[in-house]
């Protein structure tokens, strides 16, 4: 079995990546990337690295790696290769707006890179599924219409960034294509994800909540937030890998749009209160948003801001993701040893 995995050098692909590797020591990945491994993805790759290829190439010149993938015997497809230009968590980057540094090639790698890797697959009878990776970026920013319930895949749609509008045109022209061509193809939106491998890349320079407070906690760092209340659907990468994983697994897939999430919301308050009972001295205080180094809108309860439901997932595989406070110290830990030892 092997995994192709566009945009496998980041973040979260990476460690979908990896968790592929380490479930089967038969199982091999390819990773099609622009960027190389850095020096993290050196050494996560260390253990496994004689069953990972690399192609460094631009998923927008099929010339530079169609052929190389040819000569690989690929029955997954994971597509993760994305820009995402988000600037929000401190009042200074909170001032920023990305995406006006480069709107047209965050449209042509988002969505014109989709339609490359799909005309790639259609052509490969050996693929036998694809996962494209989306984001609840496509969600508008209130719903579902009764208070309290989660927000399901269908309706609430509205996206207003050009990363939002980008990953919901491409989950339309996955579906299209699976219809014209016989694809097995579904997308994933996912919740907010913090977790191992989360660090600045060449795509992605952002780091939720979470991140924030574990490394500020270790540190010995005096957290700030600008209020305990603002909330999130928060799901760490190896969750979310591991779903990933099921979906590409599973038998037969009922839906072309999976949420991933915890299902549930944490405020900023929980999420202090858990990396308190790891570090016992830490030390929060309320500041103004100005001075506060976590800057969050307490309004932002509802909509993409909210808990996903993830019943279909959990309807169609056997994945259940953690609870909160599990994983946010398994993420402690991590740090603890691989980017402070």
């Amino acid at each position: 079995m092997t995994l192709l995995v566009t945009g496998g050098t980041g973040f979260v692909m990476s460690v979908l990546a990896r968790e592929w590797l380490d479930r089967d020591p038969k199982a091999r990945t390819v990773i099609l990337d622009r960027s190389g491994l850095d020096a993290m993805a050196q050494k996560y790759f260390a253990p496994v690295r004689d069953r990972l290829t690399v192609i460094t190439a631009d998923i927008l010149d099929p010339s530079a790696w169609s052929a190389a993938l040819d000569a690989e015997d690929i029955t997954a497809i994971v597509h993760g290769a994305t820009i995402t230009p988000i600037s929000r968590g401190s009042a200074s980057e909170a001032k920023r707006q990305p995406e006006a540094e480069d709107p047209a090639r965050i449209v042509d790698v988002n969505l014109m890179g989709t339609v490359r890797m799909l005309d790639w697959a259609r052509n490969h009878s050996g693929v036998r599924r694809l996962v494209y990776v989306s984001s609840g970026a496509i969600y508008r920013h209130h719903g579902p219409d009764w208070s309290g319930e989660p927000l399901p895949e269908d309706g609430y749609v509205a996206p207003l960034t050009l990363y939002g509008i980008s990953k919901f045109a491409s989950e339309m022209v996955v579906n299209r294509y699976a219809d014209l061509f016989g694809l097995s193809a579904a997308s994933v939106r996912l919740a907010s994800v913090y977790g191992p491998m989360d660090r600045a890349t060449e795509s992605r320079n952002f780091r939720h909540v979470p991140n924030r407070i574990a490394h500020f906690a270790l540190a010995g760092e005096v957290i700030r937030p600008n209020s305990l209340e603002p909330v999130g659907d928060y799901i760490q990468s190896s969750d979310v890998a591991r779903a990933i994983i099921a979906l590409l697994d599973a038998p037969q897939l009922r839906y072309r749009h999976y949420n991933i999430g915890s299902g549930t919301t944490t405020t900023i308050g929980d999420i202090i209160g858990w990396a308190r009972e790891r570090v016992p001295g830490l030390t929060a205080e309320i500041s103004a948003a100005d001075k506060a180094n976590i800057v969050q809108d307490p309004a932002l309860k509802h909509g993409m801001w909210g808990a996903y439901d993830i019943a279909r997932i959990e309807r169609d595989t056997n994945w259940r993701p953690r609870p909160g406070k599990e994983a946010f110290h398994a993420y402690m830990d991590w740090i603890a040893e691989h980017e402070m030892s």
